[in-house]
């Protein structure tokens, strides 16, 4: 089966990313053709998150094990197939890029295809600039200090690392939906 997964962050607007994958692929897989498709460095710390409908946080896939409470399981990304964790179409997750400052992107399995296979991940949309993959930390600093010199009621969508964005993001007018290219 070949899923076909969409990508957006909460920090730039019209940007897009569409990966399509074997089911049978690896997290680290998908982590790598992420990662290609935005142009980051491979060598950062970054985890998935499967998330609830809300796009409340659960399981974590991280990158390497840190040495987390023994009571809890550590899936590795290299280690865990994706079809174990995702089956239905509209399954969430964050896939946090940058650990200092929590920046992530949101994804949503758009499409499955089943009694398909790939080989490679293949990124089948791009649009758009992804945000910088590092932000300078003392501008950041000085944004959340301007943030909570306000109030911290206020931080909202506009500040680095929100967990919420506009979830019509993965709906935008004028976007075709992309069809499963039967040459693959």
């Amino acid at each position: 089966m070949v899923y076909k997964f969409r990508i957006v962050s909460d920090e730039v607007d019209n940007f897009k990313r569409e990966i399509d994958i074997d089911a049978d692929a690896t997290f680290l897989t998908l982590r790598n053709a992420i990662c290609d498709s935005v142009g980051y460095d491979k060598n950062q710390m970054n985890s998935f998150f499967l998330c609830e409908d809300g796009w409340e946080k659960d399981k974590e896939i991280t990158l390497e094990d840190m040495g987390s409470d023994s009571s809890e399981d550590v899936y590795l990304m290299e280690d865990t197939i994706l079809s174990d964790f995702i089956e239905d179409e509209g399954q969430r997750m964050i896939f946090v890029f940058d650990y200092m400052t929590e920046r992530s992107f949101f994804i949503e399995l758009k499409n499955t295809y089943p009694g398909r296979t790939l080989q490679d991940p293949i990124c089948s949309l791009s649009m758009g600039q992804a945000p910088a993959q590092f932000v300078d930390l003392d501008a950041f600093e000085a944004r959340i200090d301007q943030k909570a010199a306000a109030s911290v009621a206020d931080l909202d969508e506009d500040f680095y690392g929100a967990d919420e964005f506009n979830a019509d993001e993965f709906d935008a007018e004028g976007f075709d939906e992309m069809t499963f290219d039967d040459n693959l």
